[in-house]
């Protein structure tokens, strides 16, 4: 016969083996053996889109720069104008190794290779790989071959700098 102390211990261990079991089974971090046949998908990892190509080619931006900044849209021509006269000491935009082209970002010393990115949208932007607009990334707010007005995306360096003006200089003589 069982004495009424062992039953209790039974019940007990049973009580506990029957908690860890379901316990297990809600996605707990203790993971048991699997008993079936067929096993579970593996999950699917969130994937990257493939990078857009810009309607922009990096060489297309590529040379000598005046440069100069607005926040108010009504100051524009009178900031082309300024960038314009920064040609004297001009923003030189070179092209990278890998087909990018070199510039720098937002609160940065060193300039380093950027890529010309498009999305699905139609927009350009231009920053460093990743997903676009990332938050270093500048969208390209108008391009006509002489005049590159870009954003940054980020809030903060948006507030900053504002809408960057680049003039193309004339070609030296």
């Amino acid at each position: 016969m069982i004495s009424s102390a062992h039953a209790r211990t039974v019940a007990n261990l049973a009580a506990a083996s029957c908690l860890a079991l379901l316990l297990g089974a809600c996605g707990g971090g203790m993971s048991l053996p699997s008993f079936s046949s067929s096993s579970p998908p593996p999950e699917a990892e969130p994937g990257v889109a493939p990078e857009m190509p810009a309607t922009i080619r990096a060489d297309e931006i590529v040379g000598r720069w005046g440069l100069a900044s607005f926040q108010n849209p009504a100051d524009r021509a009178r900031t082309e104008a300024a960038a314009r006269a920064q040609c004297k000491n001009p923003y030189v935009i070179t092209a990278g190794s890998s087909g990018g082209v070199i510039m720098h970002l937002a609160d940065q010393a060193t300039p380093q290779e950027l890529r010309l990115k498009g999305s699905p949208s139609g927009k350009n932007y231009i920053g460093p790989a990743g997903p676009t607009p990332g938050e270093q990334d500048r969208e390209i707010v108008s391009f006509d071959g002489r005049v590159l007005i870009t954003r940054f995306i980020d809030k903060d360096a948006a507030t900053r700098y504002g809408n960057m003006v680049y003039v193309r200089c004339a070609p030296r003589a």
